[in-house]
């Protein structure tokens, strides 16, 4: 396991997006650790969370269709459009995963106010992820804005859960290195609280955590 890069200073708030892939090797057969086949999840969702796979899912998403993702928080309820004609494989992952019930309970482990919020890791150090490692699919130069949704990540092509929306100039201000998948269309106010509870450093002073994830297809 790469341990996560660290944040170093204020004009390279870039590594603060670091995520950990896992150095497991690939299971050719796309089998969860609960051995069974990694498979598309119900539209509904599924009884029991699955938060560790093998391999990367399937592409379960219809590209033609709309996708929105209201995460439920501890403090609030935030709606994003996902955009899945821009980045298909990331809408794919986030929706599997949020149908998966993946994200239930997984806290916003790095909060910097100005920049950004993040999470997506279960284990709550930001060293986490879901078993694998999927590529990017990278805006153009200066697409970032305030309520961007994307995803963190090791370097290129290690995209596996975390996610972090933008919240300042800061994240605007970002290299086009991380894959952009959606945006805030409503909620802006339940990121604008989890972000009050942000440091320079990262750490939250509380941590906000994500009771839910619901995907509408249409």
């Amino acid at each position: 396991m790469r341990a996560p890069l660290a944040l170093l200073a204020v004009p390279a708030l870039a590594l603060a997006l670091a995520s950990c892939g896992s150095d497991e090797p690939e299971n050719p057969t796309g089998v969860s650790q609960s051995g069974e086949a990694v498979e598309c999840p119900p539209a509904e969702g599924v009884e029991t969370p699955v938060q560790t796979f093998e391999q990367a899912p399937p592409m379960c998403i219809d590209e033609a269709k709309t996708y929105t993702a209201v995460v439920t928080t501890d403090v609030g309820d935030v709606t994003f459009a996902l955009d899945a004609k821009k980045a298909p494989k990331t809408v794919n992952n986030f929706v599997v995963l949020s149908r998966y019930g993946y994200y239930d309970g997984v806290p916003f482990h790095r909060v910097i106010p100005g920049f950004m919020i993040q999470g997506g890791d279960p284990t709550g150090q930001g060293n986490g992820g879901p078993g694998y490692e999927f590529e990017d699919e990278l805006p153009a130069a200066g697409e970032y804005e305030i309520g961007s949704l994307a995803m963190a990540n090791a370097g290129p092509d290690t995209n596996g859960s975390q996610f972090f929306v933008v919240t300042g100039d800061s994240g605007v201000a970002l290299p086009p290195d991380y894959s952009l998948f959606g945006k805030v269309t409503s909620g802006m106010e339940t990121v604008r609280e989890i972000e009050e509870d942000g440091s320079p450093d990262g750490s939250p002073g509380e941590q906000h955590t994500i009771d839910s994830i619901t995907i509408t297809e249409k």
